[in-house]
């Protein structure tokens, strides 16, 4: 099991018997493997909570001007004629801190309309948009084209860019739909790992979704950004498929080593295809998969995260099978990942998430660690935000990829064996998706 291999040195929280809420039935989640502990449960450190919550606030700074309509010009994804606004790829308000004290009812109707406006079909990519994430360009450069202004956002977040150029100094734009938290992660996942995690190196992964007899009929409903109608196979045996290839991939950039051959890998991968997108929801399994072992260790009295706390604290997520239903489903069709859900993700894949939040520049929350409590011990997968909604991927100044040209002046890429499609030729993998 996932959690069954996590390290014991995990910051204890206090016990609490999460998944009282009376619309929902959420304590019939039987015992299997869960988070073991050595540690006793300690009492709630009060005095953390205002920062960890404070750390989650997904508002702009409190200190921070209006945007003016200098800004919200600057306020763009892309460039030149395939620029577009931030605010058009991301549903108001459906970050804000404001999920943290409304009622599960009113979260969950909002959810259905927005998921009416913007059905699965959303996420295919056309031709010419082929890859969902972009081939590096010159961070400062970047910084200065897009933040151009003089306003105190435009300074902000140009200051943010300057701190982290001594570091890195390109930056790869990711593809702005509500997957892009989970396609950043990927990608970083892909392109920097070393070693392959014992917990799935030593398990069979794709059992997993028959496994969680828990949630099984909310599983057997689970969604993908795509269709295959000539296909017979129900959600569990997609959602095994895709976690197998999750394996493999993640193993088959362990073994390329130099940073071409995981560049080569990328290629395959991030093309707005059914295979992108499946690895994409493979990724949202295993944060339920880690929801519910976590829920069951605090049931028991054992030490978890103190991130648990906040997680299943909301009223629309008092136990995994709220927090599938009302959070984990609607994530890149009608919402993104919220932070709560950062530090989730992280615990999920044994890795750090590293952000740099650019328009935090002047605090101490300029760098967020998702999950904080297993720096020294976890790879970190670096990435950065402007506003915590979109995230872009830096590259480090050691790390530059430089393609060699076919005769067309266009990067030519030795790509590696082809991929595993679940339905169709393999000829067709990667195709945009119709």
């Amino acid at each position: 099991m996932i959690v069954g291999v996590l390290p014991n040195k995990i910051a204890t929280y206090t016990s609490q018997q999460f998944g009282d809420d009376p619309h929902v039935n959420c304590s019939q989640l039987k015992e299997g493997n869960a988070v073991k502990s050595s540690e006793k449960t300690a009492e709630p450190n009060n005095e953390s909570l205002p920062r960890l919550a404070r750390t989650m606030d997904r508002t702009r700074p409190t200190t921070e001007m209006p945007l003016t309509s200098q800004d919200k010009a600057t306020d763009q994804i892309g460039s030149g004629e395939h620029k577009v606004p931030v605010s058009s790829l991301m549903p108001e308000d459906d970050n804000s801190e404001e999920d943290l004290y409304r009622g599960e009812d009113e979260i969950q109707e909002e959810r259905n309309a927005k998921d009416s406006f913007f059905p699965g079909s959303q996420a295919v990519l056309s031709s010419k948009d082929q890859y969902s994430v972009e081939d590096p360009v010159e961070l400062l450069t970047y910084s200065q084209r897009e933040w151009r202004g003089n306003t105190a956002k435009s300074v902000l977040i140009r200051k943010g860019y300057e701190k982290i150029s001594s570091e890195f100094d390109q930056l790869r734009r990711v593809r702005g739909d509500n997957y892009c938290a989970l396609r950043a992660t990927l990608f970083q996942l892909l392109s920097q790992s070393n070693q392959l995690p014992a917990w799935i190196a030593d398990h069979d992964i794709s059992l997993w979704p028959k496994e969680l007899t828990s949630e099984r009929d909310l599983v057997d409903q689970w969604t993908f950004p795509f269709e295959n109608r000539s296909s017979a196979r129900g959600a569990l045996e997609q959602l095994g498929h895709y976690l197998k290839l999750l394996k493999k991939r993640w193993q088959e950039a362990v073994e390329a080593r130099a940073p071409r051959g995981r560049e080569a890998l990328c290629k395959v991968v991030f093309q707005g295809g059914e295979e992108e997108y499946g690895l994409l929801e493979a990724l949202k399994f295993l944060m339920l998969w880690t929801a519910v072992e976590l829920h069951r260790a605090s049931e028991r009295g054992d030490g978890v995260p103190e991130f648990c706390w906040l997680l299943f604290a909301r009223d629309s997520s008092r136990c995994p099978r709220t927090l599938l239903t009302n959070h984990l489903r609607h994530v890149g069709f009608s919402g993104g990942l919220e932070q709560v859900e950062m530090f989730l993700l992280g615990y999920s894949l044994q890795q750090t998430i590293q952000v740099y939040r650019l328009y935090k520049a002047d605090t101490e929350e300029f760098i967020t660690y998702y999950p904080d409590d297993h720096k020294s011990d976890w790879p970190h997968l670096c990435l950065l935000t402007e506003d915590d909604r979109h995230y872009n991927v830096p590259v480090p100044r050691t790390q530059k990829v430089v393609p060699k040209l076919n005769s067309s002046g266009k990067p030519s890429w030795r790509l590696p064996s082809g991929s595993t499609p679940m339905h169709g030729h393999p000829s067709k993998t990667g195709q945009a998706l119709k």
